[in-house]
């Protein structure tokens, strides 16, 4: 008779638990959203949906033959205790668990939850890494001139709370309509280099990445993936899906190039899966994890 049970399942099958010396990198769910979206209420359920996706993907990059796990020593770190509508509580655990890993050096790879999770996870970083930058790469700035901490305030919050250098941070994807006027000037105010979705296919892929390059250098990065870049045909359980957004391949080769940043951390958010019964969001955001954790165990060999 068979003994023992099954572990719960993990982001690409990678151990559970707290980060060891070999790790590299580690996956952490912050199952919270604000709750206060009028009609797209799920992202909470966002790690969960990812990590039952992550299964049709596979261990191997081909390009470097690479065991990307094994090369990386990747933990899945469970979740972190977060209750979704309690904003001040969740964000202190957020800060502190975020904290506890970029504090040892490793590398984070985080699954939101909405956009309201990136503010705790910058001012972790920002304790750890001075002259932070960021690049943001969604539908819409997330900093905008309103009160209140919510999914449209987090880049208006690090900028104004000098958590980041934003000067040298870039804000990339913006398209669509706004809840209110003055959006992409109070951006501009704020000190962030934007590029909207219309700019990037103008100039193109390559030469946006090799700007954004150029520009922070070897400097820290904070790398925040909100998966309404993408266009909700390929992506259409998100928060908040907004028309004219780039096909799959299209993102993903995008994240290729940057891969020469210093990236510290990588944050996928608003994945909303009621909104998805098919799952094919959740896929896409596993595979945008692949891509990053890929492109960051070639560095490491």
């Amino acid at each position: 008779m068979r003994t023992g049970f099954v572990p719960p399942q993990t982001f690409l099958g990678a151990p559970s638990g707290p980060p060891g010396r070999a790790c590299r990198a580690a996956v952490v769910g912050l199952p919270f959203d604000c709750g206060t979206h009028p009609n797209r209420i799920g992202s909470r359920m966002g790690p969960g949906s990812i990590r039952e996706m992550s299964t049709h993907l596979r261990r191997y990059d081909p390009r470097t033959n690479l065991d990307v796990p094994q090369q990386l020593g990747l933990i899945d770190c469970g979740d972190v205790p977060v209750t979704a509508g309690l904003i001040e509580e969740s964000f202190s655990a957020i800060e502190t668990a975020i904290g506890q890993i970029v504090g040892a050096g490793i590398v984070a790879v985080t699954m939101g939850g909405d956009g309201a999770v990136t503010l705790p996870q910058v001012r972790a970083m920002a304790r750890h890494h001075p002259g932070l930058c960021i690049v943001h790469i969604d539908a819409h700035t997330d900093a905008y001139p309103i009160q209140g901490y919510n999914t449209a305030t987090s880049f208006r919050h690090m900028a104004q709370e000098g958590l980041i250098d934003a000067a040298r941070s870039f804000q990339i994807g913006m398209r669509g309509p706004t809840m209110v006027p003055g959006v992409y000037e109070f951006c501009a105010e704020l000190g962030y280099g934007m590029i909207t979705m219309g700019e990037l296919r103008e100039v193109g892929y390559q030469a946006v990445a090799r700007r954004v390059i150029e520009t922070i250098g070897a400097r820290p990065v904070y790398l925040c993936f909100d998966m309404d870049f993408f266009d909700p045909s390929v992506a259409p359980g998100v928060c908040t899906p907004t028309w004219g957004g780039c096909q799959a391949h299209e993102g993903l080769a995008f994240l290729e190039m940057l891969a020469p940043l210093e990236s510290r951390i990588l944050d996928v958010n608003t994945v909303s899966p009621p909104h998805d019964p098919g799952g094919m969001t959740a896929f896409l955001a596993a595979t945008v994890m692949w891509t990053f954790l890929a492109s960051l165990a070639d560095r490491h060999r």
